[in-house]
C-alpha cells in the first residue's frame, strides 16, 4: 500500500491506495489550532501512527513545496516554514514506515494520471472535479455559500498524488518484470 501526503502547516491531506489502485482511505488532518511547526507535527505523528497501525504502508509519497516564487503566492518566511515542516514529516514517515518517501511535484502527479489545468483556470476546482468524476466515493462538504470546506482540496490533492504514486510503482514494478 502507498500512503500520499499533500503537506501544509494549515491542513495535511493524506491517502492511501491498495495495490489494485483502489483509494482505501482519505483524509484531512486540521492543524490550524496547533502552534507552531513541532505541535503541528506532533499531531500529523499521532495521525502517522494510526495509519501504521492500520495499513501496511510499502512506500510513502510527499508533494514537493513549492521551490519558486510567483506574484501573488506565498512570502519567504512561509515558503521556509513549509519547507522546514515538509523535512520534519519527512523524517517521522522515515521513521514510522522505514521508507525514504518520494517526493513528486503537483504537476507530475496530475500528469501521472492524466490532469491538464486548462490555461486561465485555478488548478484547486479542476483537481477537485477530476477527482469526483473519477471516485464516487469522494465526498464533498459545502459551507453555506457553496464553496467545498476546509480540508477538500487537501484531500483531494493527496488522492491525486496516491494515484500518481500508484501509477508510478506500476510503471517501476513493470520495467523490473520486463528486466
Amino acid at each position: 500500500m502507498i500512503l500520499a501526503l499533500d503537506i501544509s502547516t494549515s491542513i495535511t491531506g493524506a491517502s492511501v491506495i491498495d495495490q489494485d489502485g483502489g483509494i482505501v482511505f482519505c483524509e484531512a488532518w486540521d492543524l490550524r489550532k496547533n502552534q507552531g511547526v513541532f505541535d503541528k507535527a506532533q499531531k500529523v505523528k499521532i495521525e502517522l501512527a494510526n495509519i501504521f497501525n492500520t495499513f501496511p504502508i510499502e512506500r510513502v509519497y510527499i508533494e514537493q513545496p513549492f521551490m519558486f516564487f510567483n506574484s501573488g503566492g506565498s512570502s519567504a518566511k512561509t515558503m521556509a516554514i513549509l519547507q522546514r515542516f515538509n523535512g520534519i514529516v519527512s523524517w517521522l514517515c522515515l521513521e514510522q514506515f522505514s521508507s525514504e518517501p518520494m517526493y513528486l511535484t503537483a504537476g507530475q502527479a496530475r500528469k501521472l494520471v492524466g490532469l491538464k489545468i486548462p490555461r486561465g483556470q485555478k488548478a484547486k476546482p479542476v483537481v477537485l472535479q477530476f477527482v469526483l468524476d473519477k471516485d464516487p466515493t469522494f465526498s464533498v462538504q459545502y459551507t453555506k455559500y457553496g464553496n467545498p470546506k476546509p480540508g477538500v482540496y487537501d484531500r483531494a490533492d493527496s488522492w491525486i498524488l496516491a494515484k500518481a504514486g500508484w501509477q508510478e510503482w506500476k510503471q517501476k514494478s513493470e520495467f523490473l518484470e520486463a528486466s
